[in-house]
C-alpha cells in the first residue's frame, strides 16, 4: 500500500469530510476519495485505524491536510469539560471531527460558490469546473482533475461559469479569478494579518461576505478564532444558547467571544452534532 495509517481515535474520515469544510470528495462502500489541489487520494477508517493511500511523495502533504500533528484530546476535553452542555454532547458525538488545512485560493473560490447553495449541487459545479479547467491526473489507473489554476480561471468566459451552474455567482468567480491572475494573492502576506485584518481583507472581494470570509478563514488560513454561521449554527444559537439576535455577524461574534482561540473547533463540532445526530 502506498501512504501511511494511523490511530482513529480522534479521526473520523466520514464525520471529518461530511462536516461543511471540504466538496471534492466522493464515498464508495466506506472508501473516500479526496482530492485537494491536484493532489489525491484514497481514506478510511478500518477497526482501530485511519488509512491514507496516496503517492508516497505526498504522506507529508496529506499528513499536514488532515492535520495530524495536532493534538485533538486537548481541544476534545475543553470541550466536554466546557460546562456547555450542548458543546458536550457535540463533542463527544463528533470526537471524530477535525479541521482540515486546505489551500486558502481554493477555499476562497469554492465558499463563493457554496453561498445560498446545497452541498451536492456544490460539489456539482466545482467538479465541472476542474474537469472542463483543471489539469487531468492519474492515480491507480483512474483520472482525475486538479483545481484549476487562476489563469485558466481568468481566461474563460462569463457564459462558461453560468453553463455550469454558477448562476449570479458566475460574475463573481469570473470578477476574482482576472483581479488575482493581474495582480496575484500573496498567501504569505495574507497570513502575516491579523483574524480581524485578514478578515477585512477577505469582505472587499466581491461575492464574500462574512459567513464565506469566516470559511475561508478557518478552513484556508486555520484561524480557530473565526466561527463561520450557517442555518445549522444558527438553530444551535437559538434553540441551545436561547439567542436573541437575528444578525449573524453579531452571533458569530458572541461565540468568538464565547470560545476565544477555540471558536473554530466547537464550531464544527456543534454544526456536526445540530445537522447529523440531533436533526436525525
Amino acid at each position: 500500500m502506498m501512504g501511511f495509517k494511523v490511530d482513529n481515535n480522534f479521526f473520523s474520515v466520514k464525520d471529518t469530510l461530511t462536516c461543511g469544510q471540504i466538496f471534492r470528495f466522493t464515498e464508495s462502500n466506506g472508501v473516500y476519495k479526496v482530492v485537494s489541489g491536484d493532489k489525491i487520494c484514497y481514506a478510511y477508517n478500518d477497526n482501530d485505524s485511519v488509512y491514507i493511500e496516496c503517492n508516497n511523495s505526498d504522506i507529508d502533504y496529506f499528513r499536514h491536510f488532515f492535520d495530524l500533528e495536532t493534538d485533538y484530546s486537548e481541544i476534545y476535553n475543553k470541550a466536554i469539560s466546557s460546562g456547555v452542555d450542548i458543546l458536550e454532547k457535540s463533542a463527544k458525538a463528533g470526537k471524530g471531527v477535525r479541521i482540515l488545512n486546505q489551500n486558502p485560493l481554493e477555499m476562497l473560490f469554492s465558499f463563493i460558490i457554496s453561498q445560498n447553495n446545497n452541498i451536492p449541487r456544490i460539489k456539482s459545479i466545482i467538479e465541472k469546473l476542474c474537469t472542463n479547467l483543471g489539469e487531468e491526473r492519474e492515480f491507480f489507473g483512474e483520472k482525475y482533475f486538479a483545481f484549476p489554476s487562476v489563469s485558466k480561471m481568468a481566461n474563460a468566459t462569463l457564459d462558461f461559469y453560468k453553463s455550469i451552474g454558477l448562476g449570479y455567482r458566475a460574475e463573481y468567480i469570473l470578477s476574482l479569478a482576472k483581479e488575482i491572475h493581474k495582480k496575484g494573492f500573496d498567501e504569505e502576506k495574507l497570513s502575516k494579518l491579523s483574524t480581524n485584518e485578514l478578515l477585512e481583507e477577505l469582505l472587499k472581494i466581491k461575492g464574500v461576505g462574512k459567513k464565506v470570509a469566516d470559511c475561508v478563514l478557518l478552513f484556508g488560513f486555520r484561524r480557530t478564532d473565526s466561527f463561520p454561521v450557517d442555518t445549522w449554527i444558527d438553530k444551535v444559537y437559538k434553540e441551545n444558547f436561547n439567542g436573541k439576535e437575528k444578525d449573524r455577524k453579531k452571533i458569530s461574534n458572541y461565540f468568538v467571544e464565547l470560545f476565544k482561540e477555540d471558536s473554530g473547533y466547537f464550531q464544527q463540532y456543534l454544526f456536526y452534532y445540530k445537522r447529523s445526530i440531533e436533526n436525525k
